[in-house]
């Protein structure tokens, strides 16, 4: 296997993030990440945060970006990232009031148009989805299924997140075979065996991790992300042991 890229998603430190961004940053880097995935800019500059991450020696692995941002501040948005050199923006979330039915073809023509002003800057626009986009809808389909026929597969690709996969009752393997090629990056989670399906660092919890890194390289994922949405102690002892689990001889990187 080749090796991969490893980032971590700043969400999970948002509260160190709020504290000291810098100093959080700084903390990544020390850990061995290679990347970040970022979830808000601290107040910086495009060319202040692009110089702070080329400091401490990290790349821009991914951006998410807020739905409401990328459909109204997309040119904004895309100058930014041409300043930081990052080639990925991440859709993070349909907003829980336009999470219903109707709402997915409006979602799905705005994925295109994005996607495709994206993909000229020399961009790749990308869908993270949860667990409701499991839920099928009135005619059977899943609307993440449907969120991915029904895009350009050249303009939106999929950020699979293997917790909300496994939550909903979902095979992430399944996924990553069946949209082969259209994965650049994934969320790497653990989720507790018992009932309450808490969020686990990686190695800790009932997530068939195994099978899933066996099928990354097939699938031409270019980033693994750690993400942890809650943590039960530090965010950045839960990120070292889940980054630790990755580098240990479990996995061949």
């Amino acid at each position: 296997m080749s090796t991969p890229r490893i980032a971590v998603q700043m969400y999970t430190l948002r509260k160190e993030m709020k504290q000291d961004f810098q100093g959080t940053l700084k903390e990544i880097a020390k850990l061995g990440f290679d990347g970040v995935e970022l979830a808000g800019y601290g107040g910086l500059t495009a060319i202040g945060l692009r110089d702070t991450l080329h400091d401490l020696g990290l790349k821009v692995a991914a951006n998410h970006v807020p739905l409401a941002d990328l459909e109204n501040k997309l040119d904004e948005v895309i100058e930014y990232q041409k300043i930081l050199g990052n080639s990925h923006i991440v859709c993070p979330i349909l907003p829980e009031d336009r999470q219903f039915e109707e709402d997915y073809e409006e979602l799905i023509k705005t994925l295109n148009d994005v996607g495709e002003k994206c993909a000229q800057a020399g961009i790749t626009l990308s869908y993270h989805n949860h667990d409701f986009e499991l839920v099928p809808l009135k005619d059977g389909r899943k609307p993440l299924s449907r969120i991915l026929d029904e895009t350009n597969p050249e303009w939106v690709k999929a950020e699979f997140d293997v917790y909300w996969l496994t939550k909903a009752g979902e095979d992430p393997v399944e996924w990553l075979k069946a949209y082969e090629g259209r994965t650049p990056l994934i969320h790497l989670k653990d989720m507790t065996t018992d009932g309450e399906q808490f969020f686990a660092e990686l190695g800790a919890g009932g997530v068939d991790l195994q099978r899933i890194f066996a099928q990354l390289e097939k699938s031409q994922v270019e980033w693994w992300i750690i993400e942890q949405d809650q943590c039960r102690q530090s965010p950045f002892k839960s990120v070292a042991k889940s980054l630790q689990y990755l580098k240990n001889k479990k996995v061949n990187i």
